[in-house]
């Protein structure tokens, strides 16, 4: 059975919709605030993240041309100053009622150097618009994260990142970064000019200024085989280091409720093009969530027909350009946490939090995401000093309240260090974090010195950082 009909036969002859679950929580979600006019007579439209539970009614959006006015607007306007990309952090990275800022006249290719195989990318760049002007210039991005929706500049501020045990996040890739900061500098930074700056503005929240450009450091465009398969989740576990070590890209995903896992790996090859064809995920992930809803009062029989849906699945095999083969589409919204491990950590964890999210959230149909990522030295980044960090998330769907399965999540790893994804759901404070992240006081002192005034803070950033 292909993956997008795998599961819609079992659920149809399983029972009547009458065993439906309830809301889960739906009337707990939060409700964005009601559009205004602001003094000026004009219309306030409330701004939203992705999944819909973070928002703010900003009194003023705008979208500068140039450094020079981004410098002009960041001296003159008053109250908090936000960057946004394209939403998809679920923490509240953006929201302020003053003033949020878009990058989009600062995207795309600038410039390339068929040596140094670098780039120069507007920060404001989509990463699934970068792909096409990149590999004409005959490069390609080291990795790429799973969803290709995110600005460049957002993926780097919350340190988002791809899979694969050599390869490190997105931020790693930039050896030379552009900030215009809130007091109207503009700072070119790399490891030798301004090295401290360079090292905080990596991975920084959106919280020292804006980035208006990055230099890439990329390599040869290449064509990547993209491999998915479907395997007793126990031997995935089994044999997760062997897998991880021997491919280019690995990750797998363990389906709750069910004994299956699905696993997927990413290596340069020189066979020939063989596209992915049509996205059959989004349809997948439904059918996970019918079934839940007609048999989450019968545990037994969902995970006996998830594990005959499962037993039919084929392996998929994909062959294309690199930047076609990374990201794959995420239509179904959701929210997310995602914690970071030392990677001798990662599995006994992993069985840990599948055993508390089966026992305890019978309505989790996502699959949780099991990744590896390599070490570097930015001081905001969660991988910073490992040589490879474990990588763990969970997700719940965007219309049922996340709160209760996170709550019962997060504590898994606190006694491990466990350090959170900037742009996913987590309760650390600012005590925590600086036990955590070894330069943390450093960063909280530069974002004092580049913003003296604190206007790139909103309400959450200066409890993150203590500022408050």
């Amino acid at each position: 059975m292909k993956r997008r009909d795998f599961l819609v036969g079992g659920a149809a002859v399983a029972v009547t919709p009458l065993a439906g679950c309830d809301d889960y929580g739906a009337a707990n979600m939060p409700q964005p605030p009601a559009p205004r006019t602001g003094p000026d007579g004009e219309r306030l439209l409330p701004w939203q993240n992705w999944s819909g539970y973070q928002s703010s009614l900003p009194s003023q959006r705008v979208a500068p041309e140039t450094e020079t006015a981004l410098a002009e607007l960041l001296t003159s306007t008053q109250g908090t100053v936000r960057p946004v990309g394209s939403g998809h952090s679920f923490t509240p990275l953006v929201p302020t009622d003053d003033t949020i800022v878009s990058l989009r006249h600062f995207s795309g290719l600038i410039e390339s150097d068929d040596q140094a195989m670098t780039a120069v990318v507007g920060a404001g760049t989509k990463l699934g618009r970068l792909g096409e002007p990149l590999h004409e210039a005959g490069q390609a991005l080291i990795n790429m994260p799973d969803i290709d929706a995110q600005t460049l500049a957002g993926s780097m501020a919350t340190a988002t990142h791809g899979t694969g045990a050599g390869l490190g996040a997105l931020h790693t890739a930039a050896t030379a970064l552009r900030l215009v900061t809130p007091t109207g500098e503009i700072i070119d930074c790399s490891a030798e000019q301004n090295p401290d700056i360079f090292q905080a503005a990596q991975v920084s929240l959106g919280s020292l200024g804006v980035l208006t450009r990055v230099t890439l450091q990329n390599v040869p465009t290449v064509r990547m085989k993209r491999r998915v398969w479907v395997e007793d989740f126990a031997s995935l576990v089994d044999r997760f280091d062997t897998l991880a070590a021997e491919h280019h890209s690995f990750e797998m995903y363990c389906v709750p409720h069910g004994d299956y896992g699905i696993a997927i790996t990413i290596d340069p090859t020189d066979e020939p093009v063989q596209p992915r064809g049509p996205e059959q995920d989004n349809d997948a992930v439904m059918d996970l969530k019918k079934l839940r809803d007609l048999l989450s009062w019968f545990p037994s029989a969902r995970r006996w027909l998830l594990n005959m849906a499962m037993q039919d699945y084929q392996p998929e095999e994909a062959v294309d350009v690199w930047y076609r083969i990374f990201p794959s589409s995420r239509a179904v919204r959701f929210n997310e946490m995602e914690y970071h491990l030392p990677r001798e950590a990662l599995l006994p964890t992993v069985m840990e939090v599948r055993k508390t999210l089966e026992r305890k959230h019978p309505g989790v149909f996502f699959p949780m995401e099991i990744r590896v990522v390599k070490g570097d030295d930015a001081w905001l980044s969660p991988f910073q000093g490992h040589a490879t960090s474990g990588s763990i998330a969970v997700h719940r769907y965007y219309e049922e309240d996340p709160l209760p399965l996170f709550r019962d999540v997060e504590p898994i790893y606190q006694p491990l260090g466990g350090r959170p994804h900037w742009g996913k759901m987590h309760t650390l404070g600012p005590e925590t974090l600086a036990e955590r992240y070894p330069r943390f006081n450093d960063f909280v002192a530069m974002q004092a010195k580049l913003d003296p005034q604190g206007r790139m803070l909103n309400g959450y950033l200066r409890e993150l950082f203590g500022r408050g």
